[in-house]
């Protein structure tokens, strides 16, 4: 059976002879390192980058898009002070989203076909720019979460995308990137994932291993974030919860936790598309004309998986010749 997704991009335009693609400006990025200490340990180089691949997929999207049919963004948006640390907007714009998007009660199912069937556009970035991790940001027409390549973790990844959510409700007319706004977006995810009204109940006061890796199992979320979720949520006290991640590190699980991982949630929307469109005759190689970018890198933005391997420029080398101030997208940051 094929999802919405799927469904909506069955219908190809058969009207192929429209204005050259007007692709709006980039809102401001909402976007984090994966280095303790934040963006200020990533160089501009890896920053360039990251915007530019923003750049990129938006160019690919509007070129998807004269040709098969996406569902209309649906994001409703609350406005969240950002220099307001008290303030419980993040959690009330978690519960909205839920309502807004008729979420049941409960775990939520696949989150990345969720954002999807909702308009958001979910693409891998590039292996260069794994230094910064999962980022947001708006055109105006359609939001886009970037997902970071090497983060092979479900359960991070899921909250990475609830995160982003978080940014694209709350965060409208803001610059996201210092503590107190990432702090928020890190509330409504949780609040979102783990509702507290079905939460609260089910949290052990206590390091409860068994029962925690039972929640872990049901509702698609790691360990680290069920003993924050109970601090958080006033079932575990500051000094369980400290020993109870003292435990964690020494186990080695806030690298990888124990039990079964699953599968990383794939985007489906870019890469249906290019195989629908493949069979109807239009190839990656217009598409990427269409979108005026290289082969190669069409490929990772609208690939169902990460992209381990540096993208490799087909002839000419798009790094010669360049003019000053243009930066490559195949450059790693070392070099």
């Amino acid at each position: 059976m094929r999802s919405d997704v799927e469904a909506e991009c069955l219908r190809p335009d058969p009207d192929l002879r429209r204005s050259p693609i007007q692709v709006p400006d980039l809102g401001f990025p909402c976007w984090r390192a994966l280095a303790p200490d934040g963006l200020r340990s990533t160089s501009q180089l890896v920053r360039d980058q990251a915007f530019a691949y923003g750049l990129v997929a938006t160019d690919v999207g509007a070129a998807l898009e004269r040709h098969v049919e996406f569902p209309d963004p649906d994001i409703p948006r609350l406005s969240v002070d950002v220099e307001d640390e008290q303030t419980d907007l993040p959690e009330q714009a978690a519960r909205l989203l839920r309502k807004h998007w008729d979420i049941p009660t409960g775990p939520i199912g696949h989150l990345v076909r969720m954002a999807e069937n909702r308009g958001v556009l979910v693409v891998y970035s590039p292996s260069q720019t794994a230094a910064v991790d999962a980022y947001s940001f708006e055109t105006d027409n359609r939001p886009t979460v970037v997902l970071n390549p090497t983060k092979n973790d479900y359960f991070r990844q899921r909250f990475d995308v609830a995160h982003e959510l978080g940014h694209l409700v709350i965060h409208v007319d803001s610059e996201p990137g210092d503590r107190i706004t990432e702090n928020q977006a890190n509330r409504f995810a949780a609040e979102f994932l783990m509702p507290s009204d079905e939460m609260r109940d089910l949290l052990p006061s206590k390091a409860d291993w068994r029962t925690l890796g039972a929640l872990k199992a049901d509702w698609n979320v790691s360990l680290q974030a069920l003993l924050y979720r109970s601090r958080q949520l006033g079932v575990m006290s500051d000094v369980t919860y400290r020993n109870a991640v003292l435990y964690l590190s020494s186990k080695g699980w806030r690298r990888r936790e124990p039990g079964v991982m699953p599968v990383t949630e794939q985007p489906s929307l870019f890469p249906k598309a290019v195989e629908i469109l493949g069979q109807v005759g239009t190839g990656e190689e217009v598409l990427a004309g269409e979108s005026r970018v290289p082969l190669d890198l069409f490929r990772v933005v609208t690939s169902r998986f990460p992209t381990w391997d540096s993208p490799q420029p087909t002839e000419p080398n798009p790094e010669d010749n360049l003019p000053s101030g243009v930066i490559s997208l195949f450059r790693s940051a070392g070099k």
